[in-house]
C-alpha cells in the first residue's frame, strides 16, 4: 500500500471544494483515506472498490472507529477494472471518481479507458487520477476534458471532467 501523503489529500480538498452531497468512489482504496475524509466532509455516500481483502478490512474497520453509519458507504472486494462493468449496471453515478493505482504498471490508463466506456460519472463529476510524474495520461484522454494538473514532488494530480455525448467528436 502507498497511501496517499497528507499534504496531497488536502491539496485535493482545496480543488474539489464543497463535496456535500455527493457521491464518490475510490478506486484503488488502500486505507479508504480519500473516501473517509469525503464523508468527513459531507458526502452522501463512498463507494470503495480494492481487491486486497486486508485492505477492504481496514477500511471498515476504519469507518467503525469514526462511527460512520453504514448507509453512507459501500465497500466492494474486487478488481477496480471488473467493479466498473457492475456498478454500471446498476446505474450507479459517482460525482467524484478518485484513483490511486499502483505507480508503474499503466493502471491509470487503463482504468481511464474503462471509465470512459461506461456510464458511472454524473455530468457534472470530476475523475481524480492519481499518478506518478513520468506517468503521462495524455493518450487516454480523448473521453475526457483536461481541467488540470498538479504536481506535489513526484506525485501528480490530474483532474478531468467525462465528455458528454454532446461534446463528444461525430
Amino acid at each position: 500500500i502507498r497511501p496517499t501523503q497528507d499534504k496531497v489529500r488536502e491539496a485535493i480538498f482545496n480543488i474539489l471544494g464543497d463535496v456535500s452531497g455527493k457521491n464518490a468512489l475510490e478506486l484503488f482504496a488502500g486505507s479508504g483515506a480519500f473516501g473517509i475524509e469525503a464523508i468527513s466532509r459531507g458526502a452522501r455516500s463512498v463507494t470503495f472498490v480494492d481487491n486486497n481483502f486486508r485492505c477492504t478490512k481496514a477500511i471498515k474497520a476504519n469507518l467503525s472507529s469514526l462511527d460512520v453509519d453504514a448507509s453512507k458507504y459501500n465497500i466492494i472486494r474486487a478488481n477496480a477494472l471488473s467493479a466498473l462493468p457492475r456498478m454500471a449496471k446498476q446505474k450507479e453515478r459517482f460525482d467524484i471518481i478518485f484513483l490511486d493505482p499502483p505507480y508503474y504498471k499503466g493502471m491509470g490508463k487503463i482504468c481511464l479507458i474503462n471509465i470512459g466506456s461506461y456510464d458511472i460519472v454524473s455530468p457534472v463529476g470530476l475523475v481524480l487520477v492519481e499518478h506518478f510524474k513520468k506517468d503521462a495520461l495524455d493518450a487516454e484522454l480523448e473521453r475526457f476534458l483536461f481541467l488540470d494538473e498538479r504536481r506535489y514532488g513526484d506525485t501528480v494530480i490530474t483532474i478531468l471532467r467525462k465528455v458528454s455525448q454532446a461534446y463528444e467528436k461525430i
